[in-house]
């Protein structure tokens, strides 16, 4: 294992456009959309759309063709198996229906910085590099499966734009070198996505307790790229400290694509930004004490009354006294000090007892 970085040189917090992503910031919540376009520019557009009305704070695309991620080949190596979504397949075949157009790139830049949204992509190759370069993207997305492939590494590292790394099936000693290739070759903002590479992923395979250990590790922010079905891993994440939520989206399940099965509907999507919101507002500060909410029931507490008539210089006792609700009377804790006074008046049953009802 190679030694971990006591500082990582990053900035504590990445700059996507005009929001700051980082500890102390709403999380950023990006829609990727991946291959749910169904092969159509207009749905691709209406993607953008709808991610809006649900609250994304981004969209983000794939930026690859077949060609430059595989090769066209039948061999049982190139042919998908295992249980996956896609069993059968070609790998070939799979991204060539996946993959975006990359004449639509620039309508979707556009459509989305129009709303006000962020806009990125995850480049697979040196050339989508470049050809993201002339759209001016707000960061660069390494996906997991590319986290190994160094060159791509410095080839984004170079363009001194924010990175985005997802870090799924990666060691930390894979994680480190990646991290360490991004750093050398010019990177200065960085986000880890913890990621579960896996189509839907389950649940329980999710560790996000690795959100805490990366950041301490890395000293830098670190998200979720999520796959799990549902929105509990998203809203579960952010109150373990993720500063970037990452899900895939799709304007219906219904319709078939390679990535539908495990990506979030609009209203889904809308549930999971107003569940994160209210994570985040409920998290808040270390605090102890009364709350401006909680003043209206601080009335409800127990307090010591008199639960019968008490005449003066009558002893004050078990009998007569009790600790109930009410809190307008002296604190429970008074009990002992007061049992065995005398009255110093004539007290009536349910009367809150003060220092002045008794003697001395």
């Amino acid at each position: 294992m190679i030694d971990q970085p006591s500082n990582s040189g990053f900035s504590p917090v990445l700059h996507l456009g005009q929001r700051e992503v980082g500890p102390g910031h709403p999380a950023y919540l990006i829609a990727e959309l991946s291959a749910n376009h169904a092969g159509k520019r207009e749905v691709a557009l209406q993607l953008v759309w709808a991610a809006h009305e649900a609250g994304a704070d981004a969209v983000k695309l794939q930026t690859y063709t077949a060609d430059t991620l595989t090769i066209r080949c039948d061999r049982p190596e190139f042919r998908i198996a295992g249980g996956t979504l896609w069993d059968g397949r070609t790998l070939y075949d799979l991204y060539q229906e996946a993959a975006t157009p990359w004449e639509w790139h620039a309508d979707l830049f556009a459509e989305a910085r129009r709303l006000g949204m962020g806009c990125f992509s995850t480049p697979f190759d040196a050339s989508a590099v470049d050809f993201l370069e002339t759209l001016n993207p707000a960061a660069h997305k390494i996906a997991s499966f590319e986290l190994v492939d160094h060159a791509l590494l410095r080839k984004v590292a170079a363009t001194r734009r924010p990175v985005i790394l997802s870090t799924g099936m990666a060691t930390l000693e894979e994680i480190t070198e990646a991290v360490a290739t991004l750093r050398e070759a010019g990177c200065r903002e960085l986000v880890l996505l913890k990621c579960t590479s896996s189509y839907p992923a389950p649940a329980e395979e999710a560790n996000l307790r690795t959100i805490g250990h990366l950041a301490s590790t890395f000293q830098c922010p670190v998200g979720l790229s999520d796959h799990t079905l549902g929105i509990a891993c998203p809203v579960a994440a952010v109150a373990l400290g993720a500063c970037l939520i990452e899900k895939h989206f799709v304007l219906s399940r219904e319709t078939p694509g390679p990535d539908s099965a495990f990506s979030l509907e609009p209203a889904e999507f809308a549930d999971m930004v107003r569940a994160v919101r209210a994570a985040e507002a409920a998290i808040g500060t270390v605090h102890y004490g009364l709350s401006p909410a909680e003043e209206k029931s601080r009335v409800f507490r127990r307090s010591l009354f008199a639960v019968a008539d008490i005449a003066a210089g009558e002893q004050l006792t078990e009998q007569n006294v009790r600790s109930i609700r009410p809190g307008h009377g002296l604190p429970p804790k008074e009990l002992p000090r007061l049992l065995g006074k005398r009255a110093a008046r004539t007290i009536r049953r349910g009367e809150p007892l003060s220092w002045d009802c008794v003697e001395g």
